[in-house]
């Protein structure tokens, strides 16, 4: 399980978003799972568990987006390299790769030197289905909101932990799902590769 979100911190919103900036060089220093943990709660955490309501609105709340951590070797203190599956309902990563695919994934992003570099990306992937079974093909629109909606709060979350971040949306769709092993319905729209700047 991984350690509980933090709900107050020391740097305000406004803050937050005077200072972001996309950062593309990083630092060999590893993050805590604690920030890695903070990270994937501003994306997805549930925030209120009588509903299980997420810290990103999601419209009817169908929930299509599904994120991964990319870990590199050293990526995370005391952790594995690896692709893991973030459970919001239960805070937990599952390991579905067992290696470090940074390389692999890199060069499926158009050899974006920031993604191999990166100690862990978070890759945020749709099954749209989800979404599209209720709301028909207006549902694309809405899943394409709520993942802009995570990049944000992902890279604000980044910035108050004093950590550097960059949006990448630029990569080949099959080729990033080959490398992290994606079930074909789920289909990446985001890679966030996070770090301490250099």
């Amino acid at each position: 399980m991984l350690p509980l979100s933090r709900t107050v911190g020391s740097v305000s919103v406004e803050e937050a978003i005077q200072r972001r900036r996309s950062v593309r060089n990083f630092t060999d220093e590893p993050l805590s799972l604690a920030d890695v943990s903070q990270l994937l709660w501003a994306a997805q955490g549930v925030t209120d568990a009588s509903t299980q309501r997420r810290a990103v609105p999601s419209a009817g709340a169908t929930f299509p987006l599904q994120l991964y951590a990319v870990v590199g070797k050293n990526g995370i203190s005391g952790f594995a390299a690896g692709v893991y599956r973030y459970d919001p309902l239960s805070r937990r990563l599952e390991r579905t790769v067992g290696r470090d695919v940074r390389a692999g994934l890199a060069d499926a992003a158009l050899g974006q030197a920031w993604v191999r570099k990166a100690p862990v990306s978070i890759v945020v992937a749709a099954v749209y289905e989800r979404t599209t079974v209720k709301y028909g093909e207006r549902g694309i629109r809405y899943v394409h909101i709520e993942v802009g909606h995570v990049g944000q709060n992902v890279c604000l979350q980044a910035t108050a932990l004093g950590l550097g971040s960059v949006p990448v949306g630029a990569f080949y769709d099959d080729r990033v799902q080959t490398v992290l092993q994606l079930n074909r319905r789920e289909v990446p729209l985001y890679i966030i590769p996070v770090g301490h700047p250099a």
